[in-house]
């Protein structure tokens, strides 16, 4: 399993979400076509045909770690449009 499919199994599983890092996850989002806008330390994403608009920010202990409500509201969006099955290798 390379480094790009553990990365999205664990954003999958749930299982860390504390210690999930931030640029991973904003490049996945990417990576699912998400159109990204920035605004301070905001990252925003948004797509078409998706309600939500997702608002992103490191942790501020840990500039290198998303935050992990975060990432469980990543996880819902994904989950809830069944967006995993898209390119989920290309991280």
């Amino acid at each position: 399993m390379s480094q790009k499919e553990k990365l999205v199994a664990k954003l999958l599983s749930g299982t860390s979400d504390a210690n999930f890092p931030f640029n991973g996850l904003c490049q996945y989002l990417k990576n699912l076509e998400f159109e990204e806008r920035i605004n301070g330390s905001h990252h925003i994403y948004t797509k078409e045909g998706v309600e939500e608009i997702l608002n992103l920010q490191p942790n501020k202990k840990d500039k290198a770690k998303a935050k992990a409500y975060q990432v469980k509201q990543v996880r819902a969006v994904i989950l809830k449009y069944r967006l995993n099955n898209q390119d989920e290798n290309e991280i």
